[in-house]
């Protein structure tokens, strides 16, 4: 029999972070996938400011631009009749590069500190399981296939067949379904998946061209970009991967092979091209019932089922993982309370639900914009003219809802978790705008101190007191109480007045995930009882 601390099924990008956080700790985990090795499939394509701010924190954001897409191709978003034809609309974009130029002269917190990067998710698994695997702690297993699983008071049994058929045991004190939409993880502990299922059937295909980027435009067409948006009765929507010779193209169409015929239709003009692979897929706006029995854990697609629009989707994943990461650290090395992990289901499906929600707000844009198409968009008349200009301008307002979804990257907060200090009221939550707070249970805003360092970066891998403007409010007792209880904790001082007015406060204590957990003007009338709290106890 095989023993381990925590057991992750599925080796997606959640899995793999997941497994990667948990190895950086020093926690004994093995990863187990299905599949023998990772696919040659797009599926997710974008890692949003909030997940790169995270992988920058592992270690791992040059890694990750290295290997996506290059920072100076343009992200602009077009609405099309085809790709050699004028663009009914073009909405314009920052490219990584003039992303990061911007975020390289803010003087302010309502920036990341990363900008987003585009790499597809058959470019970003192999680089992610080469880290995963370069963990001492870390078991990496592809071609094992999860079967059961059984739970006691102290442990779970996994039961798992390797690629041979041999079928083996492995004991663990934790589990993590990072199993995707069908998750048998999920199935196993009869949690239920609700919402709106199967809103729209569409076929996805993947094609090789070595010219059409080079190519653009084409003829009257746009320019280069990150998507096309082809105006049409079957929701076409060419996407750009991160090699320029990679393409995906989504629509609703009868068969398979009829993915040739519209992608040659979306893009207008006589091209070479090869068509990879097709599949499909439907559109879901689901979320679990519960994150987690007992000993075992959701995280990702298993929890949450979003429509691509917004980019929510991997990214939401991302965040289930570093939130239950170190909280389940901090179980295996026996300072945390109960209500540390069980705070991770109250986090984390508060926000799962919140970006369902935004992924339908963004989706319905879509589908309004698609609704005012006319069989006559193509008529050379006054009538064809009147439906071109409608739904370009409806466009123009609708379409942005998918692309600026900054609010739900980053300004989301927790609220009611067990282990965070309860501010009555608290700011909206936003999809498309960003407010910065420190606000509990918000992430700590990015903010430039002097010498060019990023706040962030020094933010140590255990709970930090954040000291601002050298006014010495706090008494050491927050010190005392943490090292007491054997929990990971640091102090920094940030002198000057900028970053005290920019965040409000005098002390900021933040966890390791770097959510705010308390903040204040002096030092906390109970020391003692704000750290059993904050920790779970």
């Amino acid at each position: 029999m095989n023993e381990t601390d925590v057991i992750v099924v599925g080796a997606g990008p959640v899995g793999l972070t997941l497994a990667i956080d948990l190895g950086q700790r020093g926690v004994r985990c093995t990863l187990i996938e299905k599949k023998a090795s990772p696919e040659f499939l797009p599926k997710m394509e974008r890692c949003n400011a909030r997940t790169m701010e995270i992988f920058r924190r592992m270690g791992l954001s040059k890694k990750i631009r290295a290997a996506g897409l290059d920072a100076s191709v343009p992200m602009d978003v077009y609405v099309v009749l085809a790709m050699n034809e004028p663009p009914l609309l073009r909405l314009p974009y920052a490219s990584v590069s003039q992303a990061l130029e911007e975020i390289a002269r803010s003087e302010d917190a309502s920036l990341p500190l990363e900008a987003y990067q585009l790499i597809s998710q058959y470019t970003l698994e192999p680089l992610l399981k080469s880290v995963a695997e370069a963990l001492p702690t870390v078991t990496v297993r592809y071609g094992c296939e999860f079967l059961s699983l059984e739970q006691d008071a102290s442990s779970v049994a996994a039961k798992v067949l390797d690629g041979k058929g041999g079928m083996s045991e492995i004991r663990t004190k934790y589990l993590v379904g990072c199993d995707g939409g069908a998750s048998p993880v999920r199935k196993q502990l009869g949690i239920k998946l609700r919402g709106e299922g199967n809103l729209l059937h569409l076929r996805q295909a993947l094609y090789y061209s070595e010219t059409l980027y080079d190519r653009i435009p084409l003829g009257g067409g746009p320019g280069r970009g990150r998507h096309y948006h082809v105006a049409d009765g079957q929701a076409t929507f060419l996407i750009m991967q991160d090699s320029t010779r990679h393409w995906t193209l989504h629509a609703v169409v009868e068969r398979d092979e009829d993915m040739a015929a519209q992608f040659q239709k979306a893009v207008g003009a006589p091209i070479e091209y090869s068509m990879l692979d097709v599949g499909q897929w439907r559109q879901n706006l689901l979320l679990a019932d519960h994150y987690c029995a007992d000993r075992v854990f959701l995280a990702g697609d298993a929890a949450h089922l979003v429509i691509p629009t917004g980019g929510l989707g991997m990214n939401t994943g991302v965040g289930d993982a570093v939130d239950l990461g170190w909280k389940l650290t901090a179980t295996l090395q026996g300072w945390a309370g109960p209500n540390l992990l069980a705070s991770y289901e109250i986090e984390r499906r508060q926000v799962g639900d919140r970006n369902v929600g935004a992924s339908r707000y963004a989706s319905l844009g879509r589908r309004k914009w698609r609704s005012q198409y006319r069989p006559d968009i193509r008529d050379a008349t006054p009538e064809g003219q009147a439906t071109r200009d409608n739904l370009a301008r409806v466009a123009d307002i609708e379409q942005r809802k998918t692309n600026e979804m900054i609010g739900a990257e980053l300004g989301y907060r927790y609220v009611g978790s067990p282990v965070i200090t309860d501010e009555p009221g608290g700011p909206e939550h936003l999809f498309r705008e960003y407010h910065p707070t420190t606000w509990p249970g918000a992430r700590l805003p990015h903010i430039w101190l002097e010498g060019g360092l990023a706040v962030q970066d020094l933010i140590g891998p255990g709970y930090t007191l954040l000291r601002l403007g050298g006014a010495g409010a706090d008494d050491g007792k927050l010190e005392e109480a943490f090292r007491a209880r054997g929990v990971p904790f640091s102090t920094l001082d940030i002198a000057g007045q900028k970053a005290r007015d920019i965040y409000g406060h005098d002390l900021i204590l933040l966890r390791p995930d770097m959510h705010v957990v308390w903040r204040g003007k002096q030092a906390p009338d109970d020391a003692v009882a704000l750290v059993a709290m904050v920790t779970g106890h």
